[in-house]
């Protein structure tokens, strides 16, 4: 009778064995043709993806050489403004100059 029961878990703890092994070499066939597909699918689409980053960061450092020549311009164009109010007072100073010259005087 022992030897009925010693030969039932030997077979069951064979059979648990050979279960877990195939479900570790199954696990890893899986691993493998998952890494085999995405490496052949996303590899071509990553690359893309680098290739457009490098042509937006090239863009980026034209934009930002923009924005310096136009804050430039900005600035030279504030000058003017800051001119152009200094001409209008003066100018507003004669014209009131000229007129209480003209005015008669009581």
């Amino acid at each position: 009778m022992t030897n009925l029961f010693l030969m039932l878990a030997q077979s069951v703890t064979g059979n648990v064995i050979t279960i877990i092994a195939l479900n570790l070499v199954a696990a890893a066939i899986g691993f493998l043709i998952a890494w085999l597909y995405a490496r052949s699918v996303f590899k071509p689409v990553i690359k893309g993806l680098e290739n457009e980053k490098v042509e937006l960061n090239k863009q980026l450092a034209a934009l930002k050489d923009e924005i310096i020549d136009l804050n430039g311009k900005i600035g030279k164009l504030e000058e003017k403004v800051s001119a152009l109010e200094n001409e209008i007072t003066d100018k507003i100073k004669e014209i009131k100059g000229l007129s209480e010259k003209s005015s008669p005087r009581e």
